[in-house]
């Protein structure tokens, strides 16, 4: 299943990612591909809100820990795997603990650790049509993660 939708501003993107967070479970497993400043954060922080209600400043990209931990409801685990040489040294943070879980996993710059991601996944590509403006493509693999990529469409359907 694949969906595309297009974001004009940085608060469409928080509220794709809130939309999407107010449907995520736990054992969801999201890719996100995009280039430096495509927005992959800021969807992350709509997921946060969406989620837990986690506060927009309070997320931020753990480029240099690799790993971050958000609570609340379902835990939200943020992993960036731009500093990575490869998936091997997701090792060291215990990455596959993460996966299939308790909380939801979100991956920034997941095509760099692709040998690491599991069999199923949500995986969301964000392209840069503007300056403002972005293309989201979703793909789901496995039914779980299918029935949460229908929600969520069915979520910014209805808006």
């Amino acid at each position: 299943m694949e969906i595309t939708f297009t974001s004009h501003s940085h608060q469409d993107t928080l509220s794709y990612g809130k939309a999407l967070g107010e449907v995520l479970q736990a054992g969801c497993v999201i890719g996100l591909i995009g280039d430096l400043g495509s927005g992959k954060t800021c969807l992350i922080k709509g997921i946060a809100y969406g989620m837990n209600r986690c506060p927009e400043n309070e997320v931020t990209s753990p480029t240099f820990t690799i790993l971050q931990e958000y609570s609340g409801r379902i835990p939200l685990y943020h992993c960036d795997a731009y500093r990575l040489s490869d998936a091997a040294e997701l090792d060291t943070i215990g990455f596959e603990e993460y996966i299939g879980g308790d909380g939801v996993l979100v991956i920034e710059w997941a095509d760099r650790i692709h040998d690491a991601l599991p069999k199923e996944y949500l995986l969301i590509t964000i392209d840069s049509v503007q300056e403002d403006w972005r293309r989201f493509t979703c793909k789901a693999t496995g039914e779980y993660h299918m029935e949460i990529l229908k929600k969520f469409y069915a979520e910014i359907e209805k808006d």
